[in-house]
């Protein structure tokens, strides 16, 4: 048995991807150079920016390839708060507790190193931002706010944030705004011109693309300052040769979306849902995090914790039946640590520890579902043995 429920780390490249990538670097070209093969290479490379463009409601000029998520994220927090910060003082960042590493690494980065300051938002127990909270934090960092920097689906509990409202309040105070997208890309629609912000973050292998891939729609109306420097590639703000590999095999995954989503994602939300009810029926102390399955959460995204179960006893226990999933969690050199989501979000370190992540993807059939559902159960009785420590359940 061999079952895969991780797809939020990555997803299994996209048959159309690997087909687009094995064509497109057996040929040679650099896009930069002016000969034949270059200029055939950069007319190939355009094209596909364009298709990805459509996709992420930027205009091609607006989109910026990356190495993936992670610089994307960084590209924007740290370009927009330089880019803001040159001649004036803007110092104030405003995010969440409950973001993704990439932003919150590179948030305390510009604190430590550049004298930044961040102005937390308030979330509620299912990860929510508190849109009444967080309009009068917005309000009081007025002129001296650098950027507002969120997730739209958050990445181990599925809240889906209110981007378009937070948009329109850092609009009235000319704040600019970021959205990580990494994880609702290919399952929900994202627009960088309908949502109104000023940059938009996605990954290829998030979607079935390859991974080392991503992009970064910037509104023409802002220029971050960039990281990289040296050719002055994409408007000078992300130097460097393309992939062109790369995103054609990203763009010919993009062009299956239908209404801005990957064809099938209705489908595998109702496993999905059929995977939290067949939960809730089996073990009912079982607690789901983050929204109930409906507008406020990512489609294909489960997230529980089991009162007296370890996550990482469970991820043990599932792995040595055939079964991956995620804990959600952080690990640092083989330390388990505590869901830095749900402690943003009131829970004690105990829940923390205990976070289990499912997440579908193409790939996953009803098979799959069924599978988890009659292993899981017998998992949860075994941790529950092994208790809340630090190590990870005995092999059996």
């Amino acid at each position: 048995m061999s079952v895969y429920l991780d797809h939020a780390a990555t997803t299994p490249l996209h048959p159309a991807a690997r087909e687009a990538w094995l064509r497109a670097t057996s040929e040679v070209g650099n896009p930069a150079s002016i000969h034949a093969h270059g200029q055939r290479s950069r007319g190939e490379l355009e094209a596909a920016r364009e298709r990805i463009a459509r996709t992420l409601g930027a205009q091609a000029i607006e989109t910026v390839f990356t190495s993936g998520g992670t610089e994307s994220n960084n590209l924007a927090i740290k370009g927009l708060w330089w880019a803001r910060n040159r001649g004036a003082s803007r110092p104030v960042i405003l995010t969440t507790r409950t973001e993704h590493h990439a932003t919150l690494d590179a948030v305390e980065w510009l604190v430590a190193n550049e004298g930044a300051e961040v102005e937390w938002l308030a979330v509620d127990g299912s990860g929510l931002i508190d849109l009444p909270a967080a309009a009068a934090a917005i309000a009081r960092v007025g002129d001296r706010g650098a950027l507002l920097t969120t997730l739209h689906g958050n990445n181990e509990i599925g809240t889906l944030q209110p981007v378009r409202e937070l948009a329109q309040l850092c609009e009235a105070e000319g704040i600019p705004m970021h959205v990580d997208a990494v994880a609702s890309y290919g399952q929900l629609p994202v627009s960088l011109r309908d949502w109104g912000i000023a940059a938009l973050s996605v990954s290829a292998h998030k979607i079935g693309g390859p991974v080392g891939v991503g992009a970064l729609a910037v509104s023409r109306h802002v220029t971050p300052e960039a990281l990289l420097h040296g050719g002055g590639q994409q408007r000078g703000i992300r130097s460097g040769t393309q992939d062109v590999g790369g995103v054609l095999a990203f763009a010919a995954v993009a062009e299956t979306f239908e209404g801005g989503v990957l064809p099938g994602t209705a489908q595998q939300s109702e496993l999905r849902d059929r995977l939290i009810a067949g939960i809730r029926d089996r073990i009912p102390d079982g607690q789901l995090h983050g929204p109930e399955p409906g507008p406020l959460r990512l489609p294909l995204n489960a997230h529980f914790t089991f009162p007296g179960c370890q996550g990482d006893s469970l991820l043990f226990l599932l792995d040595m039946a055939g079964i991956s999933v995620s804990t959600g969690s952080a690990c640092q050199a083989g330390i388990p640590e505590p869901s830095h989501v749900l402690l943003g979000c009131g829970f004690d370190e105990a829940t923390a520890r205990g976070a289990l992540r499912f997440t579908l993807g193409h790939t996953t059939t009803a098979e799959d579902i069924g599978l988890v559902l009659e292993a899981l159960p017998a998992a949860v009785a075994q941790a529950k043995k092994a208790g809340l420590s630090n190590r990870a359940a005995p092999r059996h």
